[in-house]
């Protein structure tokens, strides 16, 4: 997609750069992006993307997806454009293209002219955008070609991966709970729904997604329509839908199932979706289909969502899968080498050597399983034993990284305070002149994009405030940082001096 700025391309040698260098300029653009949009929006759409080149005042970015594509082009391309151009003043178009595709894009039929290549999708381009969305590793084959007339409607929705179900998962305190749940509405045989919605929460690695998996696969073998959904994917079934004009029967078919799971719900983006996104969930609750959501937080603090939605999500089952303690990271790491030695059979590690991971790592499931895989390669590449000594080594970084620093609220206010001579009960108290609202609303600011608090949390701690005044200094520090940036390097500056 190319988008026209408001000033005329060239006039700088043709590069657009104006002196300025170019590639600092986009770390900047990156930067302040994260900082208006929060790490969330941040991190879903952004953090892959790249500056491959600026030429002729022509900013060409990259994405590795054709969805992300899509996405930024549809909703972030001005506020793109726009950041550069605060950086670099001479830039005067973007370009997002996908890094490996050497095709240009087809353009999209015109309204009342079918394209000649509109019609089912083809099982092969289907594979490739399941790859696209989902990555690696083993799936089962689910039909996503659609009957002519139908074009853009996912029927099975996002593979199921066949390694992630209920057998394979390790039950422990923490997660037992949320494995109860999700078994037995995987398995209910009975009329209508439970627990409906089954809503699960948990930070990243810690089993969410593999319950879900379980869940989908259980189902399926029960005979029950399913369909498993990421956020990602749900965004792109809808606005594909809406592009090929299919947007009813898309509802319809998402609309007939049994059980509708999706994940990192706290992803979905945009009015309109999360408007048709509430519509299904509300459809499916009410005529007795199940529905399973995950998130890595409880629906209340789902600030982006819309309130109803939320409210809904919160009506149901919600339940927290907790931090791993040592007995199911034993447990875990077990099941894990056993795994590894059905291909491996001379890969062995010593109760001392499993003991010590299990103790130093800490963080998640994906990092023991990572510990696994080099101490694997430490046996197979060397043929020496593998003993704690070699252990150490080969999981330093996991051990080094597994608890990153806590940012406080009350360090928060301290550092703002005295960065802008006044006190911490200054900011804790009602005074509203300028001098200490302006350093109140960058602590509210800081809160909520360094910690995990919610809203309600932080007006608490900045003297019983509402949420809503969070929200409202939250959204005018995002403001002016995107209008100023010697504000925006304050900021950062800032979250700097928190984080080291």
């Amino acid at each position: 997609m190319h988008l026209d700025g408001s000033t005329a391309d060239g006039g700088n040698g043709g590069d657009g750069r104006g002196g300025v260098d170019v590639s600092a300029a986009w770390g900047r653009v990156k930067r302040r992006l994260r900082a208006e949009l929060g790490e969330d929006v941040f991190a879903s759409w952004f953090a892959r993307l790249e500056l491959e080149e600026v030429s002729g005042g022509v900013a060409r970015l990259t994405v590795p997806t054709r969805f992300l594509k899509s996405w930024i082009e549809s909703h972030y391309i001005d506020r793109v454009l726009t950041t550069f151009r605060a950086e670099a003043e001479n830039i005067g178009r973007i370009e997002v293209g996908v890094r490996g595709a050497s095709a240009p894009a087809r353009p999209a039929p015109s309204a009342g002219k079918p394209s000649p290549t509109s019609g089912p999708l083809t099982r092969l381009h289907a594979t490739a955008t399941q790859a696209a969305l989902q990555g690696p590793g083993p799936m089962v084959e689910t039909e996503i070609a659609v009957p002519r007339g139908d074009a853009g409607v996912d029927l099975n929705g996002a593979p199921l991966d066949a390694r992630l179900t209920f057998a394979s998962f390790v039950v422990g305190r923490s997660n037992a709970l949320a494995h109860a749940a999700a078994e037995r509405i995987a398995r209910n045989d009975g009329e209508g729904a439970l627990y409906n919605p089954l809503y699960v929460h948990a930070g990243v690695g810690l089993g969410k997604t593999h319950l879900l998996h379980a869940a989908g696969h259980a189902a399926r073998e029960a005979g029950r329509r399913v369909i498993y959904l990421t956020a990602d994917r749900f965004m792109y079934g809808f606005v594909n839908a809406l592009k090929t004009q299919s947007a009813l029967a898309f509802k319809e078919k998402l609309r007939a199932i049994d059980l509708l799971i999706l994940d990192d719900v706290q992803f979905i983006q945009g009015k309109s979706i999360q408007t048709e996104f509430g519509h299904t969930l509300n459809a499916l609750i009410d005529s007795g289909r199940q529905v399973v959501v995950a998130s890595d937080r409880p629906p209340t603090e789902l600030e982006t969502l819309d309130e109803r939605v939320r409210s809904r999500l919160a009506g149901g089952l919600v339940v927290e899968i907790g931090n791993l303690d040592e007995g199911l990271r034993t447990s875990i790491l077990s099941a894990r080498l056993a795994a590894v030695r059905q291909s491996h059979p001379n890969f062995e590690v010593s109760p001392q050597v499993s003991a010590y991971v299990a103790r130093a790592i800490t963080a998640n499931g994906r990092d023991l399983e990572g510990a696994v895989n080099r101490l694997l390669a430490h046996a197979t590449l060397t043929g020496a034993p593998v003993t704690v000594e070699t252990a150490e080594s080969a999981i330093r970084d996991l051990v080094k990284n597994r608890e990153p620093k806590r940012v406080k609220i009350e360090d928060i206010q301290k550092l703002v305070a005295s960065r802008y001579n006044v006190s911490r009960s200054d900011i804790l108290s009602e005074r509203r002149t300028a001098a200490v609202v302006k350093p109140r609303q960058i602590a509210m600011y800081l809160s909520k994009v360094l910690t995990l608090r919610s809203l309600p949390e932080i007006g608490r701690r900045f003297g019983g405030r509402d949420h809503t005044t969070v929200l409202h200094a939250v959204r005018k520090i995002e403001k002016q940082i995107g209008e100023d940036a010697v504000l925006g390097d304050e900021v950062e500056l800032l979250k700097r001096m928190l984080q080291d």
